[in-house]
């Protein structure tokens, strides 16, 4: 690894309206170097390097490459100049190739013909660079998210980048297929390549970046060498003195006293049996899901996104009526039961997509608290809503998960992903609930805020709460789950207990393949 940059982004800033998102940000990257840029949601470092590919336009501050000063005004612009990114969410087109996915908006050589045979061969060269194996012949629609991810590199590279932004690159991956994406990188730094990891997860950029920077509300707090780092330091370095890093849960790793089964009870709160839920064409979203969830336990849901895991939640709450089986809370079958009703009945929810499902954007913070209740005491009364109640409510809830809004009538609107998420967190442990199902409950907060959503969850485990918890974290269900099952495909191919749990034996089970296998 070079010493002398070979990209240099000094005070950079970048407003959007009034919120200052880049504050004399400055960033540096060296050749054949993984560069980390570590950050909670809303840190910046996104906003960062979507300027250096050219979709956001900086308000002030120099970029520099190869000791040149540029400017860059679009992505084709920075492609241009060898810089590309691979974004967190994929732009595929499912129906076409990899081949035509690589290709697509490219100059063809026999565009008239629309042989494809020149460009295969440059992409097989590259494939075989940067050990980057696809069959590119295969539709996009029938790879795994790993496999996808790698056409997404090789349509940055097969368009000449030699600096590669990875945005959040391990979102949505099995361990293995980390472990491969890490091995890749490697070889590409080897290739003389220099890459930028866009990452929130600790562990990973002390794995595979040679330096890591960490950015805090817009701001550059440090940058440190690997062998200077540790996971403290950076904690430290992205919340400052919001948390108590040694009581917190997240770096308790599920020590014993803090995450256990004592508190698991005899009963039963939640009963699946032979659940299925069939799609267009007869073909199963959910296939004989059965599964039972004690008071007082928390069950994990794994799996790559998209294998059923919305499906499975909304059956649980009558969102969606499933087409055979049952489903019983307490012992009592609720499949005739309305969404509302099954609110009542003690059933809480953290929904996965929080604007579509859990949040009337138009509506106030205060409204959006009780939303659900707002026909039920103690908020309301003989058919009128009591708003001194309402307001007082909201306050103590806004205070209580800090909740940064103006107040209880600020449009709901007006707030940031992450506090809409807090939104939806407060509502939910807000009334008293025997099953809370969460879908993703943490995505857009930063550590504090998970740590208190972590510890509200073992709290209520105490108190003989039934905890679904559905998670594309893995590292979030092996710290607070007493068990874990997989989903795949819409069917659960094993479940594992506490003592047996292993992430590669998940992440197997993650790729389609049982337990007993």
């Amino acid at each position: 690894m070079a010493d002398t940059p070979i990209l240099v982004m000094k005070g950079i800033r970048k407003t959007f309206d009034k919120s200052v998102a880049l504050d004399d940000v400055s960033f540096e990257l060296n050749a054949r170097e993984i560069h980390g840029l570590l950050g909670g949601n809303g840190a910046g470092k996104t906003t960062l390097m979507n300027i250096l590919y050219g979709l956001y336009k900086k308000d002030s501050g120099e970029i520099s490459l190869h000791e040149k000063k540029i400017n860059i005004s679009s992505p084709r612009d920075a492609l241009h100049k060898h810089i590309g990114m691979v974004h967190q969410h994929f732009l595929q087109i499912t129906s076409f190739t990899v081949l035509e996915n690589i290709v697509l908006g490219t100059e063809i050589h026999n565009k008239y013909s629309m042989d494809l045979s020149v460009e295969a061969t440059k992409i097989q060269a590259l494939q075989n660079r940067f050990n980057l194996a696809v069959d590119l012949n295969i539709s996009i629609g029938d790879l795994p998210m790993g496999t996808r991810q790698k056409v997404e590199i090789l349509k940055a590279l097969y368009r000449g980048a030699e600096i590669l932004i990875l945005d959040e690159p391990t979102t949505n991956l099995t361990p293995q297929e980390v472990d491969d994406l890490f091995k890749s990188l490697r070889v590409m730094v080897d290739q003389d390549l220099s890459i930028v990891f866009i990452t929130h997860k600790l562990r990973e950029v002390l794995s595979v970046c040679d330096r890591i920077s960490v950015l805090r509300n817009g701001r550059n707090v440090v940058t440190l060498k690997r062998d200077e780092a540790n996971e403290e330091a950076f904690v430290r370095g992205m919340v400052g003195d919001e948390m108590d890093i040694q009581n917190s849960v997240i770096f308790s790793r599920g020590k014993s006293g803090q995450i256990g089964a004592e508190h698991i009870r005899a009963e039963v709160c939640l009963h699946l049996d032979q659940v299925q839920l069939a799609s267009q064409g007869s073909v199963p979203r959910l296939k004989d899901i059965s599964f039972k969830l004690r008071h007082g336990e928390i069950l994990g849901i794994a799996g790559v996104a998209g294998n059923g895991q919305r499906d499975l939640a909304e059956v649980i709450l009558g969102i969606t009526l499933p087409t055979g089986g049952k489903v019983e809370l307490d012992a009592k079958d609720i499949l005739a039961m309305p969404t509302n009703q099954r609110l009542e009945s003690g059933i809480a929810y953290i929904p996965e997509d929080r604007l579509l499902d859990g949040f009337l954007p138009k509506a106030s913070v205060a409204h959006n608290l009780i939303l659900g209740f707002h026909r039920k005491a103690p908020y309301s009364s003989g058919g009128f809503i009591n708003w001194n109640t309402v307001h007082r409510t909201a306050a103590e809830l806004i205070k209580t998960y800090n909740i940064k809004t103006s107040g209880p009538s600020d449009v709901g609107g007006n707030l940031s992903g992450g506090n809409i998420q807090r939104v939806l967190i407060a509502r939910a442990f807000s009334k008293p609930a025997n099953l809370l199902v969460a879908h993703n409950p943490t995505r857009g907060l930063d550590i504090p805020s998970m740590d208190f959503v972590y510890s509200r969850i073992l709290e209520e485990k105490k108190k003989g709460l039934a905890t679904l918890l559905i998670s594309e974290d893995l590292d979030e269900l092996l710290l607070l789950c007493d068990r874990i099952a997989v989903l795949y495909r819409g069917e659960l191919v094993g479940t594992l207990d506490r003592s047996k749990f292993e992430k590669y034996e998940i992440g197997r089970m993650m790729s389609g393949y049982r337990a007993e296998e």
